[in-house]
């Protein structure tokens, strides 16, 4: 089956070996353990991968006399449990094939992983030992959102001259202009926009430590998001 797995950034800290004496940084992660959503195939969706769930929505605040399920859209419910929907019972009565469910809380964070989806079912649960003889991993999660930044913290400008003649523009990126021909600016200008809060994936981490208990996995370096961001854990397919 695929090697992949849900889990959550929990922080960074570093790893001494006394024999080398080097201190090596890691990233602790919580790894799954994750349920197993939906089976995808060739014949019915044109690929093959397996969709998991990552963590139960949260519990209510006290006062609240809701349950657990009732925070998750009904769709949501639906799609991780049979809720008994008019289309089921009509889909059912027609006699079309009850697509099988996990028959679990609805999940916080759903991604899919493709690949290989031999010997793996519906509501099945995906643990850390899946990463088991892996040695790097792909990570990929949401960076850090910075929020509309200029040219200098963005794109690593030097910026302009602290120097005489040079009025409260230190920081601006100059001019931006071109000849008369093309008399425009080409797509993909380096200038001041929205920084971070977008997809990265960082490839080719060694994978340090695998905690089946605690369900944790340590990888070494640095991987996308803040602390408590959600990340997908693959087994890499970088050669070299």
């Amino acid at each position: 089956m695929s090697k992949g797995i849900l889990g959550r950034k929990v922080g960074m800290t570093q790893i001494f070996d006394p024999e080398t004496g080097v201190a090596t940084p890691v990233t602790v992660i919580e790894a799954g353990p994750c349920t197993v959503l939906q089976v995808r195939t060739e014949e019915k969706d044109g690929y093959t991968a397996i969709q998991l769930g990552f963590g139960d929505k949260s519990r209510p605040s006290e006062g609240r006399k809701r349950s657990r399920s009732s925070q998750a859209r009904r769709s949501e419910r639906g799609h991780v449990a049979n809720i008994g929907s008019s289309r089921t019972k009509q889909r059912a009565a027609a006699g079309v094939e009850v697509v099988a469910k996990a028959e679990c809380e609805p999940k916080r964070f759903v991604r899919e992983i493709r690949g290989a989806v031999d010997g793996v079912e519906v509501g099945q649960e995906i643990k850390v030992e899946v990463l088991d003889g892996v040695t790097a991993v792909d990570v990929t999660g949401t960076s850090k959102g910075r929020g509309y930044a200029g040219v200098m913290k963005r794109h690593n400008f030097a910026g302009q001259r602290a120097s005489h003649g040079v009025k409260k523009v230190h920081r601006h990126a100059g001019g931006t202009g071109m000849s008369a021909s093309p008399s425009r600016l080409f797509k993909g200008k380096r200038m001041a926009g929205q920084y971070g809060a977008e997809k990265v994936t960082t490839r080719n981490l060694k994978l340090v430590k695998i905690d089946s208990e605690n369900n944790l996995i340590l990888v070494e370096g640095a991987v996308p998001g803040p602390a408590g961001g959600m990340l997908v854990i693959k087994e890499t397919n970088k050669v070299g």
